[in-house]
């Protein structure tokens, strides 16, 4: 492990080379700064973290006060609310992550409840850091400046300055649960920060720790190790933006799940009919009970054009309680969704406990539409599949129960199925040109759709793939499945009650 970050710090040797500037100037020359990434489309984080009562108001008033309010937004993170609990880990950090040409400020952070719970450790810490070093990363290699700053105080001063504040009436709500715990055991929270601070300490997003014994010299330090950070993104940026380095993909295709669908399986209309209503009536009281059992569940729905995602879905929720599930069908990003990073838009609606978001299509557009018609560089789209397992993993240590279907039709079926919508006027709606310069790219389209099959489907979130030349033998696949993931999911949560 790394040396200590704050165990062993000397306060007296702090460095600090802005001490020379004003507080105004370094002020003046951050707004020109954020002008400057709002021009370039550069998303900015700032998170700052450190001990209670260590001057976090002071410095941030600080570091924002000659800034356009209209390009920044200061987040506050403390306890997570109720229903931020309802929700996996990230969640309520992802809703806050920073526009392009914006700046996000975070007032604490994802580590604030790791730093202030002394009792986690071995799996737990290990997957709580990867979850931070996956949004960190993810933000990172999509362009963002992120600067880390912990605000480290003596012992002395800490607990001067909770006295103070205890004294001051209009001021003493400010003593929180934390401040009384580090006020109590100083050197217990000495040491786990440090461990904290040292797992944490990422290539791409490392920790600047400030001493605020110095209150304005603290301001000074941070205001200008941000104008330093900015500096180093931008240049990283117009590197990116010139091209870089060639970039070279190191995916050899050995697999090809398609080519071996078999789409000759079929159901008689008998068949369909006699399963068909048990199965919905089934799938609808398992909905209640994964409700009951407090499992959020995400069902995705993946495959070709016209391949019957939005007939499995009717009836797979046909005798479901509406209340309790939603249908998401993802369309190209709006204006907004586009100035975020591509996850952010799918993190925003993942479901609560007991809920169902059901998406026709979903993430899955980065590895596929994305990478076939040029809207994400090679780099973007190649790095997407673990950012994708990323996420699925984390939504699965929450707890959510998720499935994934890929419908496959062959190239004869899609045309049929085209041609028979064109002749339909209650169907026509259902194809557009988009459809048919998608048909053009078959076998690029296949191509990514075999390795999305091949390095996405983990034990924790694996595809099903539904063969769909005959949409009722689809249909009830699909029903099936989710019987019987729901049952496996209720079980589990049954054994560990």
């Amino acid at each position: 492990m790394a040396e200590n970050m704050i165990k062993d710090y000397e306060f007296d040797k702090f460095e600090n080379p802005y001490s020379n500037f004003k507080r105004s100037e370094l002020g003046d020359k951050l707004a020109k700064f954020e002008r400057l990434v709002n021009n370039l489309d550069i998303p900015v984080l700032i998170i700052i973290d450190g001990w209670e009562s260590s001057g976090k108001g002071f410095v941030l008033n600080d570091l924002i006060r000659e800034l356009d309010p209209r390009l920044h937004k200061v987040s506050v993170f403390e306890n997570p609310t109720e229903e931020e609990r309802e929700r996996p880990f990230l969640w309520r950090f992802w809703k806050k992550t920073p526009a392009k040409g914006n700046i996000a400020v975070f007032d604490r952070s994802f580590y604030f409840n790791l730093m202030n719970d002394l009792n986690i450790d071995g799996d737990e810490l290990k997957q709580a850091i990867a979850d931070i070093s996956s949004i960190e990363k993810e933000l990172y290699e999509d362009g963002a400046i992120i600067v880390k700053f912990f605000l480290h105080q003596k012992e002395k001063t800490q607990k001067s300055r909770i006295d103070e504040l205890r004294k001051d009436k209009h001021r003493s709500f400010l003593v929180t649960d934390e401040d009384e715990a580090q006020y109590k055991d100083y050197d217990k929270h000495l040491a786990h920060f440090d461990k904290i601070l040292k797992l944490s300490n990422f290539d791409y997003s490392p920790w600047n720790i400030i001493s605020t014994e110095d209150m304005k010299s603290a301001s000074k330090k941070i205001l200008g190790s941000t104008l330093d950070a900015i500096q180093d993104g931008i240049d990283r940026y117009i590197g990116m933006q010139n091209g870089g380095m060639r970039y070279i993909r190191q995916y050899i295709p050995e697999k090809r799940p398609l080519s071996n669908v078999d789409l000759s399986l079929s159901l008689s209309n008998e068949q369909y009919v006699s399963e068909l209503k048990s199965l919905q009536e089934e799938a609808g009281k398992l909905a209640y009970a994964l409700y009951t059992h407090r499992i959020p569940t995400v069902i995705v729905f993946e495959g070709m054009d016209a391949s019957g995602k939005g007939g499995a879905i009717k009836r797979l929720t046909r005798l479901m309680d509406p209340r309790g599930y939603e249908v998401i069908p993802i369309a190209a990003p709006d204006k907004t969704e586009k100035s975020h990073h591509y996850l952010w838009r799918f993190f925003n609606s993942v479901p609560k406990r007991g809920n169902m978001t059901i998406f026709d299509r979903s993430w899955y557009g980065r590895v596929m539409v994305e990478r076939i018609e040029g809207f994400a560089k090679i780099s973007e789209w190649d790095r997407a599949y673990d950012e994708i397992n990323n996420m699925e993993k984390h939504l699965h240590n929450f707890g959510t129960l998720l499935l994934k279907f890929f419908i496959y039709i062959d190239k004869n079926e899609q045309l049929e199925r085209f041609e028979g919508r064109e002749h339909k006027s209650d169907k026509i709606y259902k194809i557009t040109d988009e459809d048919w310069r998608n048909r053009e790219k078959w076998d690029e389209y296949i191509e990514a759709m075999n390795e999305v099959l091949v390095r996405t489907s983990t034990e924790y979130a694996p595809w099903t793939i539904i063969e769909g030349k005959d949409k009722k033998y689809a249909r009830i696949k699909v029903l099936k499945q989710f019987i019987e993931s729901a049952k496996e999911a209720i079980a589990n949560a049954n054994k560990s009650l």
